[in-house]
């Protein structure tokens, strides 16, 4: 399964999506990488709404799409039924614009993460959902290296240990840009991609000791943070981050044959039981020119077989996400 799995993730470019009908809610970076996925998977229905007027206008080098602006709120009742809705817009509005989604009866919606910084919006919107599929977009669990490395470690025998590395670089994030809860939750809004890549890889924790240290302004939870713990699948796991030092994301497998890296994460390295090289794996892509795990996550959205196989983040998958996050970092919701 994880190898079909992996061979069905790099093969989405042979798929037939052109008689699909997307609509795009937001304007922003990620809502353009979103149109350009839709363009490469040759689907020419789509609409986008946006505020901005001046993000929209960078959306005209898609000259067959439907640009509408003002916003979802003042436009949805011009909108009409599409078979996938995708919400872009900044954290702290992707569950209001879900519930008003839902309200006007669209079934398929992909939220981007982490959908909300507070669980209690999570379990809000949960009691909401009634027959719609609604999945949330952890793009990075559509990388050819994710996958690869997954099934290279089922080859192995299993995972039998883990380490990861959430370190932010304070010097290049734009505090003044993101609403303060977005700030305060940094851990949540930004961290989550890789931890919950980690999740995926080796379960759950079972028993996990954290520890804070130092602070910020805009987020006094900390800028230090370690620990460790065991999975409910018993692989035992450490992570240190220090968003005030240098490094990067990352996180490294053990098992009994190989060590693994996923550093970055976009790349996959092996380092052999009983060596100390580093050797790149090759790995391939549906497209060279599409941000990575994006096209993926469409095409698994349209495609029900697709979506059998490999399957996509709940929001129940997103609540457990939000719960250990609030544990590492001590956040209190």
């Amino acid at each position: 399964m994880i190898k079909q799995a992996y061979e069905d993730l790099i093969k989405i470019n042979l798929l037939d999506f052109h008689d699909k009908s997307v609509l795009i809610i937001g304007a922003g970076y990620i809502a353009n990488e979103y149109a350009n996925a839709l363009s490469k998977l040759k689907i020419n229905d789509v609409t986008i709404i946006g505020k901005s007027e001046e993000n929209l206008k960078k959306f005209k080098q898609f000259p067959n799409y439907e640009i509408i602006s003002g916003g979802y709120e003042i436009n949805s009742s011009k909108v009409k039924k599409k078979d996938l809705v995708i919400i872009t817009t900044p954290i702290q509005d992707l569950v209001n614009i879900t519930k008003k989604v839902i309200e006007n009866g669209h079934e398929t919606i992909l939220i981007e993460k982490p959908v909300s910084v507070f669980k209690k919006d999570l379990f809000e919107l949960e009691k909401l959902i009634d027959k719609q599929q609604v999945r949330i977009a952890y793009n990075r669990f559509f990388y050819p290296s994710f996958h690869k490395l997954k099934l290279l470690t089922e080859k192995d025998g299993g995972i039998i240990s883990c380490k990861f590395d959430f370190t932010e670089w304070l010097h290049t994030i734009e505090v003044e840009k993101y609403h303060s809860d977005v700030c305060k939750r940094w851990g949540i809004s930004n961290s989550l991609h890789v931890i919950s890549m980690v999740l995926e890889l080796i379960g759950l924790p079972k028993e996990m000791t954290t520890h804070q240290n130092g602070g910020l302004e805009w987020h006094p939870a900390g800028s230090i943070f370690v620990g460790s713990g065991i999975s409910q699948k018993n692989i035992p796991f450490s992570y240190h981050a220090n968003w005030g030092g240098g490094g990067r994301w990352g996180i490294e497998i053990v098992t009994k044959k190989n060590m693994y890296r996923l550093i970055p994460l976009e790349k996959l390295f092996v380092s052999k039981k009983g060596t100390v090289e580093w050797k790149e794996i090759s790995l391939k892509n549906a497209f060279s020119d599409v941000k990575e795990g994006i096209a993926e996550e469409i095409a698994t959205m349209l495609n029900d077989e697709l979506d059998k196989k490999i399957g996509m983040i709940t929001l129940k998958d997103a609540i457990e996400f939000n719960k250990i996050a609030e544990k590492i970092f001590d956040y209190n919701d």
